[in-house]
């Protein structure tokens, strides 16, 4: 079974580029929403760092690291990345332990 969650961004205003698809897929040592115990947004490391996709500053988080690695919104065709880079970063960022700078 070959489970996923993706996070879809749009830039606004409406029109102005593609979107940003954040994608994050199950696999070995990591979790993706499948039912209980995990809520419909949780991703995250069996043993590491997590989120929840339905918080805002979560969502502005990914955004902030993923525009430091290079997306740029202005972009007219859709963008998938992979999440899971992101991922570790973006918890740094919501722990007020790190800015969303570039590896």
């Amino acid at each position: 079974m070959d489970c996923r969650q993706i996070l879809t961004l749009f830039p606004q205003p409406a029109g102005i580029g593609g979107p940003l698809r954040i994608v994050f897929a199950d696999g070995p040592g990591r979790y993706v929403p499948g039912g209980a115990p995990f809520g419909s947004g949780d991703v995250g490391f069996t043993q590491g760092a997590d989120l929840n996709l339905h918080e805002p500053g979560v969502v502005r988080a990914l955004l902030d690291v993923a525009l430091a690695r290079g997306w740029q919104p202005e972009e007219r065709r859709a963008v998938e990345v992979d999440g899971w880079p992101l991922l570790e970063a973006a918890a740094a960022v919501q722990a007020g332990d790190a800015g969303p700078e570039a590896p």
